[in-house]
């Protein structure tokens, strides 16, 4: 495997590490995630096909990009991969082709689903996909368990309109699948969040996939201020501080929901997920260094004591806001774990794709630090 890294900052191009032993005639994947003004400006993707003319080029909007143990703000990060032996598929779809977000997914897994399959990473829109319902369509068509991972566009704090793409400049909209395949190929993937829980556990008794009305028979609204202190009069944006943790019934693990907006009117929150009827829930607010050492945990899952030679991270913007002048730290963290010899890439996301571990199927996650990490043995 060979990498490039690229960045572009200041209205400039940067190198940031080149492998000259790479064939930019012979690259087939370069990724590309960058603020939502940026990635949309053709020059960027003319820029890009230029210099790797036979290359899938996929795009990602970000509400911040990360390169090495760096996040930025108003940059475009790219990460261009030479593969020795493996080979990559790419497949996509618009929302608008299907019915809803689970035959997206399906439609995609079905696309990918072929011998020697490794692992399949979600480039997701993240305004008009409901995560859930992606990964459940993903993990319909993955008898195999094959690692389904990724993560779903961002537009910094503002939860307005996010981009992506294949090969085109992005758009609103779309899911991009890219499938590894080949006996050489290791993949590892880790999430953990890293919150504290707090107040008792409550019955969700009310919602509609991600939109939620009552816990415990009364109004989650009502009863989610009375939590909140002051930071009731700067929601929805302090809502990011204080996501819900989700135990589905039956299921020994823990997700975490981010509440993207709520509804006076209405008295509703809504999450970047579903939370379904009879789900148990508790509140979670922030420990910084707990959300630091849990980038620490990913990238050990991720590594599980190999050599990685490309790591992506996916992290929530929940995050970045909690940990502001820190966020530099969970990143440090993870190439602790990694070592230099390690090209890091990635940004934070609306919502991370991920299996709690090796062997489970996907499960959209929120909160927290997501990696996949890849190598290649050469036959």
């Amino acid at each position: 495997m060979r990498i490039n890294q690229h960045h572009y900052i200041n209205k400039a191009w940067k190198d940031y590490a080149t492998d000259p032993a790479l064939d930019t005639q012979k690259c087939q994947l370069v990724l590309a995630f960058g603020s939502p003004a940026l990635i949309i400006d053709p020059e960027i993707y003319n820029h890009l096909k230029a210099s790797y003319p036979a290359a899938n080029i996929v795009f990602s909007s970000t509400s911040g990009e990360i390169i090495d143990d760096n996040v930025y703000d108003d940059t475009v990060v790219v990460t261009a991969i030479e593969l020795a032996d493996a080979t990559i598929t790419c497949a996509n779809t618009h929302i608008k082709k299907h019915s809803n977000s689970f035959e997206s997914g399906a439609y995609l897994m079905q696309q990918l689903n072929k011998p020697s399959l490794k692992c399949v990473f979600i480039i997701s829109d993240g305004t008009f996909i409901n995560g859930s319902e992606l990964v459940a369509g993903f993990n319909a068509n993955n008898p195999n368990h094959v690692p389904v991972t990724g993560g779903m566009a961002g537009d910094a704090d503002r939860f307005n309109s996010t981009f992506t793409s294949i090969n085109a400049i992005p758009s609103q909209g779309n899911v991009i699948a890219i499938g590894f395949y080949g006996d050489g190929l290791s993949v590892y993937h880790g999430s953990c969040g890293g919150w504290d829980e707090f107040g008792p556990e409550r019955t969700i008794t009310k919602s509609d996939k991600n939109v939620l009305f009552e816990i415990d028979g009364s109004n989650a609204l009502d009863l989610y201020k009375q939590y909140l202190g002051d930071y009731v009069k700067e929601l929805p944006g302090s809502a990011l501080l204080f996501p819900l943790s989700l135990k589905l019934s039956g299921a020994d693990n823990t997700l975490v929901r981010t509440i993207l907006s709520i509804d006076e009117n209405e008295k509703t929150m809504t999450f970047a997920g579903d939370l379904p009827v009879g789900s148990k829930v508790r509140l979670m607010k922030a420990n910084f260094e707990k959300l630091i050492n849990a980038s620490s945990s990913a990238a050990e899952d991720a590594t599980e004591n190999h050599k990685v030679e490309l790591a992506i991270l996916v992290s929530c913007v929940g995050r970045k806001l909690v940990l502001t002048d820190r966020t530099d730290e969970e990143l440090m963290a993870a190439k602790e774990i990694f070592g230099d010899k390690t090209a890091i890439t990635g940004f934070y996301s609306y919502g991370e794709l991920s299996p709690f571990n090796k062997g489970s199927q996907c499960e959209l996650h929120n909160q927290t630090m997501t990696i996949t990490t890849f190598s290649e043995k050469l036959s």
